[in-house]
């Protein structure tokens, strides 16, 4: 089955990686093969203000069944991954973490890993106590992926 993925990161440090992970798909055969369809475009918001940005994260996690948090250096300390998160708990969709600092960035660098420290997600467990947490490299997301959205999805019931 397609799962339709909205996906949460730090843009201005990790959108090269991200993209990576994101634009997966398409090498495989199809869509179907890779188990998942983006759901975001980001780029088109960033500059417009909070209000803005809120709505648009609201309307963008429509018809997701998982949201994948992409863990680069930073990204435990942005707001907008937090309210990401939340929002996406409120509307019962599958979370999973994804590490991408080993990927190269434009620059052909890698980078720092960061951490899976959000905070506590529902006043008593972390992140890391509640969904998995995979690396991209380290892991085969190329290969796996598909099957760690699902995993995701049917452990929320989705």
């Amino acid at each position: 089955m397609v799962r339709r993925v909205f996906f949460s990161f730090h843009y201005e440090r990790d959108i090269w990686r991200a993209n990576q992970v994101r634009n997966s798909w398409v090498t495989k055969p199809d869509r179907e093969a890779a188990g998942f369809v983006d759901a975001a475009d980001w780029e088109k918001i960033e500059k417009q203000g909070d209000d803005v940005i809120r709505r648009w994260i609201d309307r963008q996690l429509e018809g997701t069944s998982v949201t994948v948090v992409l863990i680069g250096t930073e990204t435990s300390g942005r707001k907008w991954v937090r309210y990401e998160i939340s929002k996406s708990r409120e509307r019962g969709n599958g979370l999973l973490g994804v590490y991408i600092h080993n990927l190269k960035d434009k620059d052909g660098n890698t980078d720092e890993q960061g951490n899976n420290y959000f905070g506590l997600i529902d006043g008593e467990h972390y992140f890391s106590e509640l969904y998995p947490t995979y690396d991209w490299i380290e892991h085969d997301g190329y290969k796996n992926f598909g099957d760690w959205v699902e995993k995701a999805a049917e452990k929320a019931g989705r």
